[in-house]
């Protein structure tokens, strides 16, 4: 079965059953939609796509993909080095934007030199004729955030999108019946092709937010909701909003760790404990905790999907023992699993092990029933202090704990004695440094204790809210 065969199949009997920003369409409505972007757009190498919280941009996507041209969507608020990147690198021919955006774009975008097609919901127009889309092809060109260098594109096949959603509509028992809701970004993997393409390929309705404010969640009424832990961490700020998803059948947090304190708070209000799950860019979901698992807890991401393996190895690449303890470097490989960077042999070739296996860069622990912890990057959050090899997610939970910390990144820094100094950077009120140090050493233990602890107004986070641990330090 093709990516978008289940949205041919049932394109007239699902009236209203795609809402963005308050702007809704049958899936009839939306296939005329994007039909007509296709027509137009047919032939052209790769098509951009301004990707902002509204229809426009479903129905640009959807005439991408539609049309058998790779579909590269990039955040609207992108600046004019960042965007000439990759329109430059994805080999985009043509951008794709709301046609009441046209006249509003910012410099960068008027000024990208790439021809400018406007998307309309109003227009319609036939499916292209002709084969199927290869499953093989190119359907998606996604790029990374770009913390460690300039953000290499990431092409994602048709093959792979279907083989995630269809794990994930397993796992999660995701089926037409459900309506989901969420708020996220539709220019990254959670919020596009799990939040929008998910949907469709599943059938099930979609209620985009728009903002995902918690007043939007609490009044859309569905049955399973899509997060990333600020979202989830607003939505918990407002006991009545959060008190309104008691009703619904699964919440799921991704793209970040979600804090033990906020899973808790969740649980209390909601009456759900979350289901966390993992993925990157270059695999697309992962790893993921079931539905019927009643024993979710804070910071445990689940077990493999169907058609993905993972293996734990040390430094010296041998498998570190699932014993809910030892830290080794999380690799994967399977049916979700990308090819190579776009252009990018050398880093290609960085990132595949000699058999096959793909170097995540994530520190992960596995319990012995095979449930997955991760404990960060490689890069950033594995800590190698005192002859120790230190996980920051715990010692951020830890500090999380306190009534007074709201926010806490920790990471290391060059010490000539240790190696490695814990530095943790906090938002809080009414708390000292040497409460949250004494507060970690009696947690956790002494060698995990911050050496010092830097008050912060906020911390650096990008538009998935992932904290920017590079800007911290």
């Amino acid at each position: 079965m093709d990516l978008l065969s289940s949205l041919r199949a049932d394109a007239t009997d699902r009236p209203e059953s795609v809402h963005v920003a308050g702007e809704g369409l049958s899936r009839g409505d939306l296939l005329a939609a994007a039909g007509a972007v296709a027509r137009r757009i047919a032939g052209a190498p790769a098509v951009a796509v301004r990707a902002t919280p509204s229809l426009t941009t479903v129905v640009g996507v959807l005439g991408g993909l539609l049309a058998s041209v790779p579909v590269v969507p990039i955040a609207p608020d992108s600046g004019a080095g960042e965007l000439g990147h990759v329109l430059r690198d994805s080999g985009a021919a043509v951008l794709l934007a709301g046609a009441d955006e046209a006249g509003s774009l910012g410099s960068p975008w008027k000024e990208c030199g790439v021809p400018l097609v406007p998307v309309s919901t109003a227009e319609r127009g036939d499916m292209p004729s002709g084969p199927v889309p290869s499953e093989q092809a190119t359907a998606l060109i996604l790029y990374t955030s770009g913390t460690t260098g300039v953000p290499k594109g990431v092409p994602v096949t048709g093959q792979a999108i279907a083989a995630d959603l269809d794990a994930l509509a397993e796992a999660w028992a995701w089926t037409e019946e459900d309506t989901l809701v969420h708020g996220l970004p539709l220019f990254h993997v959670h919020g596009l092709v799990l939040g929008v393409l998910g949907a469709l390929r599943t059938g099930s309705r979609l209620m985009h937010t728009g903002r995902p404010a918690p007043e939007a969640y609490a009044k859309a009424g569905g049955s399973l909701y899509f997060g990333v832990p600020t979202v989830w961490s607003r939505v918990c700020a407002e006991a009545s909003a959060a008190a309104a998803l008691s009703g619904a059948r699964l919440l799921v947090s991704g793209s970040a760790a979600l804090p033990a304190p906020v899973f808790a708070r969740m649980h209390e209000l909601t009456g759900h404990k979350p289901a966390e799950r993992y993925g990157m860019t270059e695999t697309l979901i992962t790893v993921a905790a079931r539905a019927d698992d009643e024993d979710r807890r804070p910071g445990a991401v689940g077990r493999p999907l169907a058609g993905i393996e993972t293996r734990l190895v040390d430094d010296a690449g041998e498998p570190v023992a699932w014993d809910g303890a030892t830290v080794g470097s999380l690799q994967v490989r399977g049916a979700t699993v990308f090819d190579g960077y776009l252009r990018r042999p050398d880093a290609t070739a960085e990132s595949f092990t000699a058999d096959g296996w793909f170097r995540t860069g994530d520190m992960a622990v596995l319990e012995p029933d095979g449930t997955h912890r991760i404990v960060g990057r490689a890069s950033t959050d594995l800590i190698k202090s005192g002859g120790y090899r230190i996980g920051a997610g715990e010692i951020e939970n830890a500090l999380l704990g306190h009534p007074g910390v709201r926010e806490a990144a920790v990471v290391g820094v060059p010490d000539e004695d240790l190696g490695q100094r814990i530095v943790a950077y906090v938002v809080a009120e009414g708390v000292a440094e040497p409460e949250l140090i004494d507060l970690v050493a009696r947690e956790l233990s002494a060698h995990k204790r911050p050496r010092a602890v830097v008050f912060l107004d906020a911390l650096p986070r990008n538009a998935m809210g992932k904290v920017r641990k590079d800007q911290l330090g």
